[in-house]
């Protein structure tokens, strides 16, 4: 058989799709009535909302806007995130899973007619979303999850065996009314329509403290202040304020894109079982369609073996269901899960009222991401928000659930900490492979290195320098990446991904 052909860099369809205006650098101290942190859906979203209020509004990105989760997501707008429905009547109850629900619906509702009102061309369709299932066991997960749908009152929706896969599922659950667009396009009118409305975007300018004071200090050292910090970094960047870090989990996932033929599957799709296999179709620039296939997912840093194979397993799939022989694209992106399955939207802290964070979608992302623009707009013009005490990162104290999985999952950061402390390393410099990275020993010291197609290295310390865990190399992506806490590097030691702020330290 022939393998299939994946493309040799990691690249996005969504961003070498658009063509993104460069913004400055923040080079002096400001002082304005809010500032946002970080320029993804959520951040440009909020700064959209604020730039009709007649308040100064900066926002600042550590990278490029739109080059982080936003532009590295399936994009699927969608009420029906996996099988949660159910779960969320488990941990909370059917009135609490009912808000979550009521939440994202309007959400998808504000996407769509921002859409129609602005005019956006961002290839916004109307498709049904399916769960499906492709075992007995996933069956039960299904219909389990019919039952919530029903109780919350979730709709149009149904059980069938009927899709427009190439292939049998066991059952499936239909929703009705979703939508799917290019989620690049669509923010960049957002930051159109901002800036002409007098809000100011800084790129390449990343957060590093928050004072008492509401004053944000840059790596570079420039002091921002604002009557209201809105941190939207994804990773919170003073995820010390309220212990983020203990309470969120950073996933990474993959993504390959091939064109399809004429015939294709209309609708979104994620089956229950692991790995997750999520399909959508999109309308390329060239006129042809494309198939993203995403999943085979895993905590950052901790997995099994060469993450190269994780697209290969994609492309296996793709092969055997589709029979595609080649990729255009491949890319994977980061995303955080909180302890309860919702996101913390709100107040960083009881003692921090002004300072207001977002994170932990839970790769649900662009209703989520609204409905975390819209709570913390509503705070900043003192409006009533019915979703805010759902969402708060200060709700009630931790359930049963939420103390049996912050327990493990912190046990798993100590065990990944020791671990990164006591392996063995046999490994020396010259056995490295052009293109490739890895844990070497040289002159009796574990070191981390990078070896590019042209026999140039790159050493690095390889410690994060976020709270000290070893780093693993991510072949894939050709970066370095923490299992702890999620913190991603270039081969350089160049920061990719918080909560780290600071490089890796660079060796001789």
């Amino acid at each position: 058989m022939t393998k299939t052909i994946l493309p040799g860099n990691s690249e996005s369809y969504w961003l070498s799709t658009n063509d993104l205006p460069f913004f400055p650098k923040l080079n002096e101290n400001i002082e304005v009535d809010v500032l946002i942190v970080g320029a993804g859906l959520t951040g440009i979203t909020a700064a959209y909302l604020l730039s009709k209020s007649g308040k100064s509004v900066a926002v600042i990105e550590g990278s490029k806007i739109l080059n982080g989760t936003t532009g590295f997501t399936t994009a699927k707008v969608t009420t029906q995130h996996g099988h949660v429905y159910q779960q969320l009547i488990d941990t909370f109850d059917v009135e609490k899973a009912r808000l979550y629900y009521t939440a994202q619906n309007e959400a998808l509702n504000f996407i769509e007619q921002t859409v129609s009102d602005l005019n956006i061309k961002c290839d916004y369709e109307k498709v049904p979303a399916y769960i499906y299932a492709d075992t007995e066991k996933g069956v039960e997960i299904v219909r389990k999850e019919m039952d919530a749908y029903q109780k919350i009152g979730i709709g149009p929706a149904s059980l069938t065996k009927e899709t427009e896969l190439p292939y049998e599922v066991k059952e499936a659950l239909k929703l009705e009314n979703q939508g799917q667009f290019h989620p690049v396009k669509f923010a960049k009118a957002l930051v159109d329509f901002s800036i002409e409305n007098g809000v100011h975007f800084f790129e390449e300018t990343r957060a590093k403290d928050l004072n008492l004071e509401n004053v944000v200090e840059t790596v570079d050292g420039h002091k921002i202040k604002a009557k209201k910090i809105l941190v939207c970094s994804h990773f919170p960047f003073n995820d010390e304020n309220g212990l983020y870090f203990t309470r969120l989990e950073s996933n990474r996932s993959y993504v390959v894109a091939a064109p399809a033929d004429k015939k294709f599957p209309k609708g979104m799709y994620i089956n229950v079982e692991q790995p997750t296999k999520s399909i959508r179709s999109t309308l390329g620039s060239d006129g042809r369609r494309y198939i993203l296939l995403g999943g085979e997912g895993h905590v950052t840093g901790r997995n099994e073996g060469d993450t190269t194979a994780n697209y290969e397993a994609l492309a296996a799939f793709g092969r055997e269901k589709f029979n595609f022989e080649q990729y255009n694209y491949r890319w994977s992106a980061q995303d955080l899960e909180s302890l309860d399955k919702v996101p913390y939207i709100g107040a960083m802290t009881s003692s921090k009222p002004n300072v207001l964070v977002a994170t932990g979608y839970r790769k649900w992302g662009m209703t989520n991401s609204i409905v975390a623009a819209k709570i913390m707009v509503d705070n900043v013009l003192s409006k009533e928000n019915g979703f805010s005490e759902f969402f708060s990162p200060t709700r009630s104290k931790m359930k049963k659930e939420d103390i049996t999985k912050f327990t493990k999952a912190n046990a798993s950061v100590a065990k990944e900490f020791v671990k990164g402390k006591t392996e063995k390393v046999d490994l020396q410099l010259e056995d490295l492979k052009e293109g490739t990275g890895d844990i070497v020993k040289v002159d009796g010291k574990k070191v981390g290195a990078y070896k590019d197609q042209d026999g140039k290295v790159y050493l690095v310390k390889p410690v994060c320098t976020h709270m000290g865990c070893d780093v693993a190399f991510n072949n894939a992506e050709s970066s370095w990446d923490c299992p702890c806490h999620g913190s991603r590097f270039n081969y350089k030691g160049e920061v990719l991904e918080g909560p780290t702020f600071e490089p890796l330290e660079k060796l001789n």
